[in-house]
């Protein structure tokens, strides 16, 4: 591993005080010195008589080094000349002192803070970097003008012999850490053959030799693995493959070796949660991250799905530089620059990196229905065998424990599927093949409240599995059990899953009938969209949403009060992109239309969208009021020319739309010219009607039929 990944990691770990540390050596000759034997004295103070788990002798030997330089820099404040006295020379070896003083303190904070098995996996990388350092004081030592600085002869001896070790030393890697490497080498190949390594010598590796004593510290291994997959992203050896299957060997060894009895604050997740953004927003949700920016589309600033190369050298997620070159430009979004030819060219080496950084914080990625490059972007993200037989063994660990063990047992099996099924679809496919859901149903009303909103957290990782949800529909009464966690779930948490898992199974169109039968099922989601969190109420609209999809649930849509609850949703900005889309389903209705009709905001709500909302919502918008207008009768027609400043809106938008808002703005001024009172409100809106939406019309007369509406809606891990 490169040096700078040591670096960038222990500054992500470490507290502020480090910044500190790094600044600039332009420090006077007396601060400078001061500031060295400072440095240095905390070093040894901190080090010399701690005994790191890894790594003993280097650091030891390293440690002694700096406990010399303190010897010296005491004789350099101590000395009759005194730091005034010291050459320009002496001077540039002191600031190249500092640094090694500051890489000493990185690399040794490292030891002491990275997890056992990381620091046994990097072994060599490491003892490397000892080396290096000591070779990097030897020449230190052999340009320093002693001869400048006044030291006592047994001083003087010290450096002479420090500087002849130096010379000799050779790149140390400690035996014993290296048999203890090779063996979890060996336990990792087991589950590679397909073979679970015996209970006695797993627990003589991790307990005896390796000091890992508890579940608090396997869950600390866990997590420090995780967090080095996912922080150099696929810049790592091992590879991210071969991490992913000690991190599956840890899990398995965490229930294998120290059970499921776990109190309470250690099953509560507190302070360990995290924010998750939405389900509409991109699957990045828990544990780690943001996407790193050259992932992301500079137009639609969202992770790349398909990315391509344009003319200009540029590249471009495919679907947001093929709306750009339709809606007619022929320049580069990001540099102007004329577009010489619309070639898209993949950017396959992107696509790679993009697809294993998804793997490696479980975030489904799509790609483009292209056999020539689907095996070449994922072969080297697939999980291994190790990886998928570690899973496999710590879920029949954990489904027996579902079934047979203590309440407390139950909750700490939940949790663990409810991680297992975090990523990857082999994961979610054979815990479901294991029987796992019909125990997950019992425990969905458990009156624990962490036992149920574990529960119903694994159930969503699970659905997101296509072949699981039919599994979850079959499982008698398990719809049902959802709906209730639901309606009366026991933490916010739970309530707002059970809403993400009903979204999530009713991507099925079969099933959307089904879910809003369900007794409470929509006006749940309805009460959840008015007095939710934040992203309680995105799970709750995009839950909607896909039941709006089912031309028969407008009705019970009307009657759950969801419709209303969507309206009131329009002035919410986090959520009404999403509830105009929905209401835009429903008007298709006559019923649908007449309800939205009565609701006094309606029209005030869509038209304040097109005025400030996003592209897309701008979209949705007029999609919703064309539909509105064409559904309602002409009454409702009327009510909405009517509506103040919407001929303007409609210009803007017939110039500077979306191609889709552009025709359903084109469409809604069509309408309005067969209304009776059309000129007296839309007396000027003729021209720019006939400039930018019937050249549209002429060219694709079946836009008039186009209600589509543009909701990218994804179903979160959590």
């Amino acid at each position: 591993m490169a040096t700078a990944a040591i670096f960038s990691s222990l500054r992500r770990r470490r507290s502020p005080s480090l910044e500190a540390f790094l600044a600039p050596v332009d420090l006077s000759d007396v601060a400078l010195v001061q500031t060295l034997l400072a440095v240095s004295a905390e070093l040894v103070s901190c080090f010399s008589g701690k005994s790191l788990f890894f790594q003993r002798k280097n650091s030891r030997s390293l440690i002694r080094k700096i406990e010399l330089f303190v010897v010296l820099l005491e004789c350099v404040r101590d000395s009759e000349s005194g730091v005034s006295g010291l050459s320009s020379t002496s001077l540039v070896c002191f600031k190249e002192m500092y640094l090694l003083l500051y890489r000493s303190k990185i690399l040794l904070d490292y030891c002491a803070q990275s997890s056992k098995l990381w620091l046994l996996l990097q072994n060599h990388s490491i003892s490397g970097h000892f080396h290096d350092l000591n070779q990097e004081i030897s020449t230190l030592l052999d340009v320093f003008p002693f001869s400048d600085i006044e030291l006592s002869e047994d001083v003087r001896e010290q450096i002479e012999l420090m500087q002849k070790q130096a010379r000799k030393s050779s790149l140390y890697i400690d035996k014993n850490d290296e048999v203890l490497r090779v063996k979890l080498f060996s336990f990792l190949d087991e589950f590679e053959n397909g073979k679970i390594p015996c209970t006695e010598g797993l627990r003589a590796l991790f307990v005896d030799e390796l000091g890992i004593r508890d579940a608090k510290s396997c869950r600390a291994e866990i997590e420090f693995l995780e967090e080095q997959i996912v922080n150099h992203e696929g810049d790592i050896e091992p590879t991210a493959s071969v991490l992913n299957g000690f991190v599956g060997m840890t899990r398995y060894c965490r229930f294998l070796l120290f059970g499921f009895e776990e109190n309470d604050v250690e099953l509560q997740f507190g302070n360990q949660k995290k924010p998750r953004k939405g389900l509409i927003s991109q699957e990045i949700a828990d544990t780690f991250i943001t996407i790193p920016k050259d992932f992301c589309c500079p137009i639609s600033l969202d992770l790349m799905r398909d990315p391509v190369i344009i003319s200009t050298g540029q590249t471009y997620d495919r679907s947001s530089i093929s709306r750009w070159v339709e809606e007619g430009h022929c320049t580069c979004p990001k540099t102007g620059q004329l577009l010489i030819n619309t070639r898209l060219v993949p950017n396959r080496a992107l696509r790679n990196l993009i697809a294993q950084w998804c793997t490696a914080h479980g975030i489904p990625y799509d790609l483009p229905e292209n056999p020539e490059s689907s095996l070449e972007a994922f072969t080297a993200a697939l999980p291994s065998k190790a990886s998928m037989e570690a899973n496999r063994a710590t879920a029949s660990l954990l489904i027996q424990q579902l079934a047979d063990g203590s309440p407390c047992a139950k909750t700490v099996a939940a949790r663990g599927i409810r991680l297992l099924a975090k990523t990857g679809k082999e994961n979610r496919a054979f815990i479901a093949e294991a029987g796992a859901i019909p125990h997950l149903c019992k425990l969905l009303s458990s009156p624990d409240p962490i036992a149920q909103e574990n529960s119903v957290t694994a159930m969503l990782n699970l659905s997101i599995y296509d072949k699981n949800k039919s599994r979850i529909m079959e499982e008698k009464e398990c719809l049902g059990s959802i709906v209730e966690v639901l309606r009366f779930g026991l933490t916010t948490e739970a309530r707002e899953n059970a809403a993400a898992t009903l979204f999530s199974l009713s991507a099925v169109h079969d099933y959307k009938k089904r879910i809003a039968d369900e007794e409470g099922a929509v006006e749940s989601l309805a009460r959840l969209l008015r007095f939710g969190t934040p992203r309680g109420k995105k799970d709750a609209v995009t839950a909607l949403f896909n039941l709006s999809t089912h031309t028969e649930n407008c009705v019970r849509m009307v009657e759950a009060g969801a419709v209303a609850a969507m309206v009131s949703a329009l002035g919410n900005e986090g959520v009404a992109e999403e509830a105009a889309a929905a209401l835009a389903l429903v008007v298709r209705q006559p019923t649908g239309a007449e309800a939205v009709g009565k609701e006094e905001m309606a029209v005030a709500g869509l038209i304040g969208m097109m005025r400030c909302g996003t592209p897309r919502g701008k979209e949705n918008a007029v999609a919703a009021l064309l539909e509105l207008c064409r559904s309602g009768g002409s009454a409702t027609a009327e009510r909405v020319l009517k509506a103040p400043a919407l001929a303007g809106l409609l210009q803007t938008l017939l110039f500077t739309g979306t191609k889709r808002a552009r025709r359903k703005a084109a469409s809604l001024a069509r309408v309005f010219q067969r209304c009776e009172n059309y000129h007296l409100h839309f007396g000027g809106l003729g021209a720019g009607y006939a400039y930018a939406g019937n050249s549209a019309a002429n060219r694709d007369q079946s836009f008039v039929s186009d209600v589509s509406v543009a909701v990218p809606i994804s179903v979160p891990v959590l």
